[in-house]
This record gives C-alpha cells, sequence and structure tokens, in this order.
C-alpha cells in the first residue's frame, strides 16, 4: 500500500519535471512561477499544522507545570484566616544538649 503511493508520488514528480525540460525558457519561467504559486499555499498550511500542534504541546505543558506549582503552594504551608505562614519559615527546635 504505502509503496504503490510512494511510487505514484515519485512517478508524478519525474513527470512534472520532465514536462518541465521540454518547455522553452519563457514558458518555463511561466511554469515554475506557477508552480512556486501553488506551493506556497501548501507550505503555509504546513507550517501552521506544525506550529498547531508545538503550541497546543507546549500549552499542555504549561497546564501541568501550573498544576504542579499550585498544588506544592498549598502543601508548603498553613493558612490561619487569610494569613499565610509557610512551613520553612517555623525554627528548628532548640538544641537541649547545652
Amino acid at each position: 500500500m504505502f509503496e504503490g503511493i510512494l511510487a505514484a508520488i515519485v512517478l508524478a514528480v519525474c513527470a512534472v519535471l520532465m514536462l518541465r525540460l521540454v518547455l522553452s525558457a519563457p514558458r518555463r519561467y511561466r511554469f515554475d512561477m506557477a508552480m512556486r504559486r501553488a506551493w506556497l499555499p501548501v507550505r503555509r498550511f504546513g507550517l501552521w499544522v506544525w506550529n498547531w500542534r508545538a503550541a497546543r504541546r507546549d500549552a499542555q505543558r504549561a497546564r501541568e507545570a501550573a498544576a504542579e506549582a499550585i498544588e506544592r503552594a498549598r502543601n508548603r504551608g498553613n493558612w490561619d484566616g487569610n494569613v499565610y505562614t509557610p512551613k520553612s519559615f517555623r525554627k528548628p527546635p532548640r538544641d537541649k544538649m547545652h
């Protein structure tokens, strides 16, 4: 299946290149311009899809990192009304040896 599709694509590209070889210089120039105009929207769409996927992946990573940071912040201290006291502010126990 895949080999057949790949062979058809290669055959089509070869046919287009063969057609380009038999054209005169002015017609070849016009042909090249038409091919470039036809290719640019395809390229633009491909870049849009690539960037869209990357943006979705980055947004998902950002959501996960934010959720992780919020969870860490919730478990690091105590709330007494509207006063937050982090556990890192607690004094270590006094040394009873001295």
